[in-house]
């Protein structure tokens, strides 16, 4: 897997989750926080629910991952194919790095209207609704399949990796790099809301979602070349 760091990985989805990830989804922690946990309840079984519903997430991310390495490694017949595969990898990086920026709108341009069907509105809402440990669970598996820019890009990444194995293992570690910032949401409602710390996130993970790309595009052109 070398053309994935996995160091990179972690560090990208770390800094993108404290900016990024809780604008897009404190919203959510903050919503079952405030419906589906009762406020007498001990810090064990709040810390618990926050946990089951970020291993959900997880879990559709992995799913996805090795959904995507799957497809990366159908379309790599050959070293060209490997090579135009993580170039256009590599660019469709740099787009999300300058959209994470607020220079473009590549990723409200490619985020689709998944979450605005009716089965899938239906669902999460009889979900959020229920007070059952495992719709905590559910519960996150439903929002790992909500439209992000960010998890396009670690989809990228994982394709990058043609093995499902690996497209698991990339995914499965950037849902876990994230659980620091959504676990937090779930009892420092403040995180959500402080714009200048998430201003200051978002632009190192851009940064570092830009070198990345970069980076992707420097090893594509060594396999085309070789």
């Amino acid at each position: 897997m070398e053309t994935v760091n996995l160091l990179t990985v972690i560090s990208i989805a770390f800094l993108g989750s404290f900016g990024h990830c809780i604008g897009m989804c404190g919203g959510i922690v903050l919503a079952y926080s405030t419906i589906k946990i009762e406020p007498a309840s001990s810090k064990i079984s709040k810390s618990a629910a926050h946990l089951l519903y970020n291993f959900g997430r997880v879990l559709t991310y992995t799913v996805l991952g090795a959904i995507f390495g799957g497809i990366g490694s159908v379309v790599r017949f050959s070293n060209s194919a490997n090579g135009i595969l993580l170039v256009v990898a590599g660019i469709a990086m740099i787009f999300t790095g300058l959209s994470l920026m607020g220079k473009i709108k590549f990723l409200t341009l490619i985020e689709h209207s998944f979450s605005s069907s009716t089965l899938y509105a239906n669902a999460f809402k009889k979900i959020l609704n229920s007070k059952s440990n495992l719709s905590f669970f559910i519960l996150g598996m439903l929002n790992g399949l909500l439209p992000c820019g960010f998890v396009y890009f670690f989809a990228i990444a994982a394709a990058s990796t043609a093995s499902p194995i690996y497209g698991a293992l990339v995914m499965a570690i950037f849902g876990m790099s994230t659980i620091p910032a959504m676990f937090s949401v779930g009892f420092l409602a403040s995180l959500a809301s402080a714009t200048s710390f998430r201003n200051m996130m978002m632009s190192l993970s851009s940064v570092a979602v830009l070198l990345y790309g970069v980076l992707t595009i420097y090893h594509g052109y060594g396999f085309i070349t070789h």
